[in-house]
């Protein structure tokens, strides 16, 4: 399990970096043809729309994660928990979140399915 949680933790973590959301065809084979995300304001949004507005940021605000944790639902099917903040300067952390997401072994490697991000409680 110690394996497949730092594979999973490090594609999550790769979302988090500015030039790979910059990158339309990475976030595309990321992100498995039927995501949904849910995001920390309540919105849910569509692959399209995601990859639409991730490949058009010139950049974001660092992400700072950490507590992951990992749990296999089924074969080729894990759900990854964490927190996270985003870096702003002059401010800290911001933007403290619970997250998880559903991760599927297909074809084209372990793809993102699910993301949700629930508003939290600054805890650093």
């Amino acid at each position: 399990m110690s394996n497949l949680l730092h594979r999973i933790q490090a594609l999550e973590v790769e979302l988090h970096h500015p030039g790979v959301r910059c990158s339309r065809e990475r976030l595309e084979q990321l992100l498995h043809p039927e995501f949904h995300e849910v995001g920390r304001s309540g919105r849910a949004y569509d692959r399209e729309t995601i990859v639409a507005y991730l490949a058009t940021q010139p950049s974001q605000p660092p992400v700072v994660s950490d507590a992951f944790v990992l749990a296999e639902l089924g074969p080729g099917v894990a759900l990854l928990s964490y927190r996270s903040a985003q870096g702003e300067a002059g401010r800290g952390l911001v933007g403290h979140t619970l997250r998880s997401s559903v991760w599927v072994k297909t074809d084209a490697g372990w793809q993102l399915r699910h993301h949700q991000g629930t508003a939290a409680a600054q805890v650093w």
